[in-house]
């Protein structure tokens, strides 16, 4: 079996690589900030980083998770600011993907596109202070009142969380283990 890249990966691979060496001007400077640097999210959104599982007529990329694990790779191998692609990886695989997987059609419309495009940031608000990152043990409730749904909670560790516009977050809604646990699109301000 072989398992090395195909060319088209390796292009992607490379041309990542390239792109990623280009994020790491005044790096010092950004980490004695500690500022989240919206310039460079904004530039990897233009590369299509934000966009990589989206498909093309939710406004993504459509890549494969191949493609996307050779661009991953290409850019992390020579970017080194590790809060920008730990930021982007959240916006990705914590709040893109269970959207694109569980979200409605409704939501996908409107949120996949601008997350795609960089415009909104998103985050995954699911650890808590007395359950880490144990989602069998979480404690905030989201109780059906109407049409919407009132969610009560501490949430901690929220990647993204002080610049997010969209939160995807968990709430028990009932039941015991995966099966009362329900993920829900917050908008920030809400």
């Amino acid at each position: 079996m072989d398992f090395s890249w195909s060319d088209e990966q390796q292009q992607l691979r490379d041309g990542a690589q390239k792109f990623g060496a280009s994020l790491n001007e005044g790096l010092g400077a950004r980490y004695k900030e500690a500022a989240f640097p919206k310039d460079l999210w904004d530039r990897c959104a233009e590369f299509g980083l934000q966009g990589m599982p989206v498909p093309a007529e939710l406004g993504g990329g459509g890549q494969t998770a191949l493609e996307m694990v050779a661009i991953l790779e290409g850019v992390g191998l020579t970017c080194r600011d590790n809060g920008l692609i730990f930021s982007i990886g959240a916006h990705l695989w914590a709040c893109e993907t269970p959207l694109l997987l569980f979200g409605t059609d409704a939501q996908k419309q409107e949120h996949l596109a601008p997350m795609a495009a960089g415009e909104l940031i998103g985050a995954n608000a699911m650890t808590e202070p007395d359950s880490g990152s144990d989602a069998y043990a979480l404690r905030t409730t989201a109780v059906q009142d109407g049409d919407h749904f009132v969610l009560n909670g501490t949430k901690t560790f929220v990647t993204n969380g002080p610049v997010a516009d969209l939160f995807i977050t968990y709430g028990r809604t009932g039941g015991k283990g995966f099966a009362g646990i329900t993920g829900f699109v917050v908008e920030q301000g809400t």
